[in-house]
């Protein structure tokens, strides 16, 4: 049997020109199997709740992991900003200083991304839907969606969005220490999985939500990571 699957595997990855063609279809069809999955497991943890979203307001879930989290988010994107501006002009920083500007530019190109998405959407919460807490039938992506529903802004989710587009660490890490690179992926796909699980407890996000959210933060990081290295290559021309 032939061993070429096995160095292909084996390979380190790290040009986002091989890791978005295999990546994309694989998170596409996670999507589409979660989105199969949602209307289970949502009503799974709804009536595990008690038929009620009872940890809806849960001091550790919306106050220490929904709004504790997404502070915490932002004050580390805040550091690595300031971090970066100050030694920004430094010879001797430049080595980490582009890729950290790389890692500040997805990470919030990921958010905003995420936030303009909800807003055309016009998704649900799942704490919205007749049996499931609220009163509203549920309209798929691609459907239409009547005027009397009123607005909506639940599709893709924004609490994960802010875990996941830490994903980009691992190109951060690729360009300044090598073997970190695999770790800082880690952090970005835990702390997403962390919040948008959080999100899901509370009945504010189905499955799918998360899923798309890396996705879309995936696609973003890899697209950036391209980018900045077509520039410099050009440089070293």
């Amino acid at each position: 049997m032939s061993s070429a699957p096995f160095r292909l595997l084996s390979r380190p990855l790290g040009q986002p020109s091989r890791l978005l063609p295999w990546s994309l279809p694989v998170l596409l069809l996670a999507w589409f199997a979660t989105h199969h999955l949602d209307m289970s497991v949502a009503r799974w943890l709804f009536h595990w709740e008690g038929d009620a979203w009872s940890l809806k307001r849960s001091l550790l879930l919306e106050h220490g992991l929904h709004r504790g989290g997404r502070l915490l988010s932002q004050a580390a994107w805040a550091s690595v900003f300031v971090a970066t501006l100050l030694h920004w002009r430094s010879p001797e920083s430049r080595a980490w200083t582009r890729p950290a500007a790389r890692l500040l530019l997805s990470v919030f190109a990921s958010v905003a991304c995420v936030a303009a998405l909800k807003a055309v959407t016009q998704m649900d919460c799942p704490w919205d839907l007749a049996g499931l807490g609220g009163d509203r039938a549920f309209i798929g992506l691609f459907e239409t969606r009547p005027a009397s529903l009123g607005p909506a802004a639940c599709f893709p989710a924004a609490h994960a969005a802010g875990g996941y587009a830490w994903v980009a660490l691992y190109f951060f890490f690729l360009h300044t220490a090598p073997r970190w690179r695999h770790a800082g992926l880690a952090i970005g796909l835990l702390a997403g999985a962390v919040f948008g699980l959080t999100q899901q407890l509370r009945g504010a996000h189905f499955l799918s939500h998360d899923v798309a959210s890396l996705a879309v933060c995936w696609t973003i990081a890899c697209a950036i990571e391209a980018v900045g290295a077509r520039r410099a290559a050009e440089v070293h021309a």
